[in-house]
């Protein structure tokens, strides 16, 4: 399987072709907007997701409520584009109306992609840097998420994500009985944190930040229950299916650093408390007494809950912006200022889970090829079976 994206933050709309589907897989347009309304929520978002009520439009690849094997398109319009019609339409302007606009932006904000944007693509307008590099992107990355955790869940794997930190508010590692409960509490959470202890002091934290003009980041951690053994692959570094969660984070805009299970904790310790001892009993096959390399062994998975986390630096864009250099006159300013948010660690975990659910759903359609959704849950079927009798 794979995606592609198109669109830019202030254009007509996001749009993402995912290709690879099996055919016959019940997908509703609800399972995929109620993953967007994750996305815009979150103590700390601006004033875009005020303006903008995401809802994804199916414009092929499924029909009456199944995919067809076909490329599935999936459109999410920008409500806010009927004020940005000329600044970003893909008509030509002329001289006058282009000084009209007067939206041309020549100062790169430092953390941004502006600048190395502009020269890579050889940009003197860093509004085309900015418009494609905008964290909007991600609104049709949720779109493909929802779509692989929907086959995830059909084939009876659960992906939840809470958050760990923020802003140096740190929350206790959750203790729940079954990942749904992790779902539900994190779900009624304003900044998903399943400490409801430490959930306030987050708020605080985002509330004062916003004062005084600032950001904050974060930790955000995703879990994904029942993934058989085996997923992955240790023949070949690109088939490494925790190589390819770790890129998969990466890609989240402001994210600058993954790990899974202990992650670098595991520097500080012996090998014999790193990693898992291997178990067998006759109910459930292999198992591991712990779980502290987070579901992963060799590149594969072990069968164990997947826990895979990523930091997320403060957003770049400042309501007290620092010092940069106009790329016009040389001269030292204070950078552009675009609407943003004063935190997303919130609404980047919801992002995490898409991009973690997308990973493993495209590892599993690609170790169990199947042109029919019914096949490819009759191959997992089987596959279970087999690993619990080997």
């Amino acid at each position: 399987m794979r995606y592609l994206t198109a669109g830019e933050s202030h254009g007509p709309q996001l749009t993402t072709i995912i290709e690879g589907l099996p055919a016959g897989m019940p997908i509703s347009n609800e399972d995929i907007n109620q993953e967007l309304g994750r996305r815009q929520k979150g103590h700390g978002r601006g004033r875009r997701m005020q303006i903008e009520k995401d809802q994804a439009f199916i414009s092929s690849g499924i029909r009456h409520g199944y995919t067809l094997g076909s490329p599935v398109a999936l459109v999410v319009e920008n409500d806010d584009w009927k004020h940005w019609t000329k600044i970003m339409g893909s008509e030509g302007l002329s001289e006058e109306e282009a000084e009209e606009i007067k939206r041309k932006i020549t100062r790169p904000r430092p953390g941004h992609a502006d600048l190395n944007g502009g020269i890579k693509y050889g940009h003197r307008d860093l509004r085309n840097v900015l418009e494609r590099s905008s964290a909007r992107e991600t609104t049709v990355r949720v779109a493909a998420g929802s779509v692989a955790k929907k086959l995830l869940s059909l084939l009876g794997i659960e992906v939840a994500s809470h958050v760990l930190e923020i802003g140096g508010v740190k929350a206790e590692p959750p203790k729940y009985e079954t990942i749904q409960q992790l779902q539900q509490v994190t779900e009624e959470s304003s900044v998903r944190c399943f400490d409801k202890n430490v959930e306030q002091q987050m708020k605080d934290a985002i509330d004062e930040a916003k004062q005084k003009g600032d950001s904050i980041g974060g930790i955000v951690e995703v879990i994904v229950e029942g993934m058989p053994v085996g997923v992955g692959s240790y023949v070949h570094y690109d088939r490494k299916l925790d190589a390819k969660l770790a890129a998969a984070i990466m890609s989240i805009n402001a994210f600058k650093g993954v790990e899974i299970g202990l992650g670098f904790e595991a520097a500080h310790l012996f090998g014999s408390d790193v990693h898992d001892e291997i178990a067998w009993d006759e109910d459930q096959g292999y198992y591991r007494k712990t779980n502290r390399l987070g579901g992963f062994e060799g590149g594969m998975t072990t069968g164990m809950p997947i826990v895979v986390r990523g930091v997320m630096k403060p957003i770049p864009t400042l309501y007290k912006p620092l010092k940069s250099v106009d790329i016009d006159t040389k001269e030292v300013f204070e950078a552009s200022v675009e609407r943003s948010d004063s935190c997303a660690v919130p609404a980047a975990a919801v992002v995490a889970e898409a991009v973690v659910a997308w990973e493993l759903a495209a590892a599993i359609v690609d170790q169990f090829p199947s042109d029919r959704y019914e096949q490819l849950a009759e191959y997992m079927r089987s596959y279970r079976e087999e690993v619990k009798g080997f």
